[in-house]
Formats: C-alpha cells, sequence, structure tokens
C-alpha cells in the first residue's frame, strides 16, 4: 500500500471501492465517492480557513461521519489533528489547547456551547449532509513518515497535560499491522461505539478505511442503543471498554438481542474480570480479544488472538488465553525486564516492566524533551510502567498498571491531579488517592483523607470542590476519612496499605 501521507488512504479507497458504503449514519448509507468529496470539501473549507502544514487543529465532536472526515482532511493538509474529550472542563480544554499552540476549534452542534466557552476560534462542523462536496482540493501535503499528524494530550504523571505525538508513518504502521493481525477486509463493518476522541476507537478510521470497510456510528454510547446498531449496521467488529461492555451483558434479555452479524469484539482501556469475559462471549457469541496498548503506540501492543493449535484446545482454556493481555503484534518489539533492565524469566510468574519498541510508537512528547528523554531507555525502548509476567509462548499477562494511575471506564486518571486539587480545600491537611475495584468502571477513584483539625467536610462537599476544575470521571466516588495516612519506613505514604483498607 502506497504511503505518502494518511489521507491518500482514503483517495486509494474512493478510487478501488468508489460505489461501496463507507459510513452508515443512523442507518443512511454514504459510498466511499461520497465521502471522498464531503472530506475533499472539507479539506478546501480549512486552507480557506487558512490551515497551512503543521499548524493544529482541534476536533470536539461526538462520532459521526463528518468527524471522520475531519481526521483525513486535516491530515490532507498537512496540519496535525488535536482531539478534544469533551467531557474535560473549560479550563483543561484551554490548557490543552494552549500547549498545542491552536486558536481553531472544529466542533460539532452537541458541543457548540462547550466551544464557545473556550478562548480559541470555534468553527461548527456541519454534519455529512451538510458538508459541501468537490472533485476539486488541495493534493495531499508532502508529508515524510516522521511528520506529526496527531497530538493526543494525556495528564502527566504530574497531573499537567502532556502531548503524545504521532507521526504519519506511527498511524499507517499501526493500520497495516491492526488490519494483518484482526483480518480486517472490505466486508467489515466497524461500529464506532468508544469515543473517536480516543485511540481506543479512533485507530480504526484510519484501517478500516484502508481496506474499504464500513464505519457505522454510536455518537454517545448507551448499552441498548450499542446493541439496536448492531443490529441495524450488521457490525461485525467493534472496540468497546469494560464499562460498555459490562453494561451491555447486563441489559434485560441481551441473550436475546440480535449480534448474529459480530464476528469479533475487543475490548481494552481498563481491567475486565474474567467472569465479564465469560458472559460477553455468552452474549455477543463471537471471538472475544483482549487489547492493550498506550496513547504513545497508536494505540495496540497485544492482541490475545488465539493460533490454530490453541483454538483446538477446550472452551475453558480458550476463554483463559483470550483473558490474558495477549501477544506482541506484528512490528513490535516487546520486551519484560526486571529492575536492572535484564529480561525476566518466561515463567508467567516473575514480574517485570513492559518495555517496547518499533513503527507504530511515538517519537516523543510535543515541546517536551525533558519527558521524551525520561521515557525511553538507552537503547530505544518506551518504558510503559506496566507490570506484567510472561510466559514461554511470548504471551503477556499484566498484573499492575503505571504506579497510582488509575483506569476508569476507559479514561485515564492520574492520582496526583487529584490529590492536588482535594489539597486545595481548606479542610484538607492531608490525601492519598487511589484506585479500588469496581464492577462497571473498572477501577474508581478514591481519596483517602485526613482533616486539618477542627475541621471536617463530607465526601459530596469534597467531590462538588474537585468538579469545579477537573473532568467529572477525574473526581473521587469513595472517601475514607483517617485520623492518619499509613506510612512505609521511608515515610511514605503507602498505597498498597489504602487498597487493602478501602471500602
Amino acid at each position: 500500500m502506497a504511503f505518502c501521507n494518511l489521507a491518500a488512504l482514503l483517495d486509494r479507497a474512493a478510487t478501488i471501492h468508489a460505489d461501496r458504503t463507507a459510513v452508515r449514519e443512523a442507518g443512511a448509507p454514504w459510498s466511499y465517492r461520497a465521502l471522498h468529496a464531503k472530506t475533499l470539501g472539507l479539506a478546501a473549507r480549512l486552507s480557506a480557513a487558512g490551515v497551512q502544514p503543521g499548524d493544529r487543529v482541534a476536533g470536539l465532536a461526538d462520532n459521526c461521519a463528518a468527524f471522520l472526515c475531519l481526521h483525513f482532511a486535516i491530515a490532507r493538509l498537512g496540519a496535525i489533528l488535536v482531539p478534544l474529550n469533551g467531557r474535560l472542563t473549560p479550563p483543561e480544554l484551554d490548557d490543552v489547547l494552549a500547549l498545542a499552540g491552536t486558536d481553531l476549534v472544529y466542533h460539532d452542534a452537541a458541543h457548540e456551547s462547550l466551544a464557545n466557552t473556550l478562548a480559541n476560534r470555534a468553527v461548527t462542523l456541519p454534519d455529512l449532509t451538510d458538508l459541501p462536496s468537490t472533485d476539486e482540493a488541495p493534493p495531499c501535503a508532502a508529508t515524510s513518515s516522521d511528520n506529526p499528524a496527531q497530538l493526543y494530550f494525556t495528564s502527566g504523571s504530574t497531573g499537567h497535560p502532556k502531548g503524545v505525538v504521532l507521526t504519519h508513518g506511527n498511524v499507517h504502521a499501526h493500520a497495516l499491522s491492526s488490519i494483518a493481525e484482526l483480518g480486517l477486509r472490505e466486508a467489515d463493518v466497524w461500529l464506532h461505539a468508544a469515543p473517536m476522541f480516543h485511540l481506543a476507537d479512533a485507530w480504526a478510521t484510519w484501517a478500516i478505511t484502508a481496506v474499504g470497510g464500513c464505519h457505522a456510528f454510536l455518537p454517545r454510547f448507551d448499552a441498548e442503543t450499542a446493541f439496536t446498531a448492531i443490529t441495524r449496521d450488521r457490525v461485525t467488529i467493534t472496540n468497546l471498554v469494560p464499562t460498555m461492555l459490562n453494561r451491555m451483558v447486563h441489559v434485560e434479555n441481551a441473550e436475546a438481542c440480535d449480534t448474529s452479524s459480530m464476528r469479533r469484539v475487543l475490548s481494552g482501556g481498563a481491567p475486565i474480570a474474567p467472569e465479564t469475559v465469560r458472559r460477553i462471549v455468552a452474549v455477543f457469541g463471537c471471538e472475544y480479544v483482549q487489547t492493550y496498548g498506550m496513547t504513545e503506540t497508536a494505540p495496540y501492543l497485544t492482541f490475545s488472538l488465539l493460533d490454530a493449535d490453541q483454538r483446538a484446545l477446550p472452551a475453558e482454556q480458550r476463554l483463559r488465553i483470550a483473558s490474558r493481555t495477549g501477544r506482541p503484534v506484528l512490528g513490535i518489539d516487546l520486551r519484560v525486564v526486571d529492575e536492572h533492565g535484564s529480561p525476566v524469566a518466561a515463567d508467567d510468574t516473575t514480574v517485570g516492566e513492559i518495555q517496547v519498541r518499533g513503527p507504530s510508537v511515538t517519537p516523543g512528547y510535543w515541546n517536551d524533551e525533558v519527558t521524551t528523554s525520561a521515557a525511553f531507555t538507552a537503547d530505544g525502548y518506551l518504558k510503559t510502567g506496566d507490570l506484567a509476567t510472561l510466559d514461554a509462548s511470548g504471551s503477556v499477562r499484566i498484573v499492575d498498571r503505571s504506579k497510582d494511575v488509575i483506569l476508569s471506564g476507559g479514561e485515564t486518571v492520574y492520582s496526583t491531579e487529584v490529590e492536588h486539587r482535594l489539597q486545595e480545600h481548606p479542610a484538607v491537611l492531608e490525601v492519598a488517592v487511589f484506585a479500588t475495584p469496581d464492577d462497571d468502571l473498572g477501577e474508581q477513584v478514591t481519596a483517602a483523607v485526613v482533616f486539618r483539625d477542627g475541621a471536617a467536610a463530607t465526601g459530596d462537599e469534597l467531590r462538588n470542590f474537585c468538579r469545579e476544575t477537573l473532568a467529572g470521571f477525574k473526581c473521587p466516588r469513595a472517601f475514607r476519612f483517617l485520623e492518619a495516612l499509613p506510612r512505609l519506613g521511608s515515610g511514605k505514604i503507602s498505597k498498597k496499605a489504602l487498597r487493602g483498607e478501602a471500602v
């Protein structure tokens, strides 16, 4: 597949698959020829607005075909897409936009009020029907594989946003490896059910287009509506975070929903219980694939795909293998090392840190050489911070997440950021934020609080205080009020002890 610019994937699809259905929005089909014309029209509009190669353009939208077009239109101009999480507060979004260095935010109608509160120029992104069509637009900008294509901002371990750079080469390499590993093909219908501003879903924008498959959309997740979309659009494959899957399998009469079109359901972004996997397989009646990845790796690093011999095993053994973190995807060099950087024994018992390198791995963080340097080893491996074991077949099993990182409902929450906010409350003396298990979210944000002498506050008061500056998913759902926080001999707070005490 020739490569010059990610937008070339759509150019190619519009030539080879011109009359095939490219998107289904609320059931209505659009061909690749029509989608391409709409994308060219949007690219022309962006160009007329002054967008140049290297400019950062933000996108704030629910899952929709117009947002899909925006991905390709921005790439076509050689500009850089900055997907925005609509669950963030205006101050958080303003921080991201300032760091990205953009003054242009394209938003859909659902986010108009939020977009208008930002300190940046807000431009309405019409729906697909209202987007202009044209056969004439600026040609794909000359880009190299090293040119940035996207900036995804995460909170960072210090609580400050950091921009993950993904290049045209990173995204293209990931698309090709996912196509090969998952057997993606033109007959596939992908449901954009997880938010498209997250790489848990956004990677499929490129991969499904590359094979001429069909994109279907769930603007915002709802369990019953997701089943309706699968049935209506004859969805064959999708990726859902465990919270979504857990809610779907607990829909009343879920087993009666028509999922006969599904051939694979993927899950990632948070821990998932084996019993939930068992229920997923029973409800969806298709192959389950556990995934593991990071924003920094575009995102997938492993799949729990079974080989031919494993497929012949009894059902219980197949389920156990499918529930593992899985083996590295094509093109990824993955190792699990001890604190000295030496490979751990492949005994599925010895724990080490996962480190990776490959063509889908970020070159680093936007305008942040210090963080970039700290993230990589001397021989070029990205240090994931995730702890895992490795078995003789090369399959990984994560046993713990990066220190103090909380994965709640597919969202990453950094405890330091929440602690800093709670520490600003006049009643709080000390605080430690950590993860506790949650059947719905995978993990929930929990805070242990020590009050100042003579002061106090309720959990609701502290939660509302957090909500003033933090997105809702970052705010603690549970509180434990203590006389003192447990500490190690060194004087450091023992979050391990807190996790054992939390209720």
